[in-house]
């Protein structure tokens, strides 16, 4: 069977990390059959500065045996709300992505596989990397993307594990915290609904009281 690698880089939105700065992501999903991926279908977030250290991390640990694609130019004007430059900056990172990706021997570097399929930070990764983690990298890769389907045990666990300190600190401190909220949230939506189910039977009890008298 012939081995496939998709990549794509799509649906840009814009973070922001205080009232004065922000920053643009963008989703990376993955589809393949290929051996050297575990997990065959994936989909992370990342920005361009962590597209920068991926290639620094991928050109150093070749040791010079390969030439690595170079990312699109960084440029000082760059603007988070001209459509045009995000566009191109998009293409230009999954052509980046598309042309690693047919090299074995970026696929065996344990940088790209956090990168593509996990959802640590820089730091995370380098440390995961480095084995000063209480996880292995196939952990972290397994981890991303599947807490939604765990138990609230699991879920609390999780987090309390890889939570991600450089985004997230509050929330990692008190991961019942996240779970207390969801559960409220869900109990306010079921008032919502129950109130506007409400609403519109009254609506409707005024609309027929009101064809009613329209005969008389």
């Amino acid at each position: 069977m012939q081995q496939v690698i998709s990549v794509w880089v799509r649906d840009p939105r814009i973070q922001k990390n205080d009232f004065w700065h922000a920053y643009m992501d963008y989703e990376i999903c993955l589809h393949t059959n290929s051996v050297f991926f575990t997990k065959k279908t994936s989909r992370v977030r990342r920005r361009f500065s962590e597209f920068v250290w991926l290639r620094q991390k991928l050109q150093e640990n070749s040791l010079l045996l390969l030439q690595l694609p170079h990312l699109p130019p960084k440029n000082p004007f760059f603007s988070l709300n001209n459509a045009q430059q995000v566009a191109d900056r998009m293409k230009g990172l999954q052509r980046f992505l598309e042309k690693i990706l047919q090299s074995n021997l970026v696929l065996s570097d344990s940088c790209l596989h956090l990168f593509l399929q996990s959802q640590l930070s820089i730091s995370k990764m380098e440390a995961c990397v480095a084995g000063k983690t209480s996880f292995t990298v196939a952990q972290a890769v397994q981890s991303c993307g599947l807490r939604r389907f765990h138990s609230e045990e699991d879920l609390q666990r999780d987090l309390s594990v890889f939570c991600d300190s450089d985004s997230d600190s509050s929330e990692c401190r008190d991961p019942g915290h996240k779970t207390r909220e969801l559960t409220l949230n869900k109990s306010r939506s079921a008032a919502t609904l129950d109130l506007r189910g409400t609403c519109q039977e009254e609506m409707l009890t005024c609309s027929c009281g009101k064809m009613a008298l329209s005969k008389y």
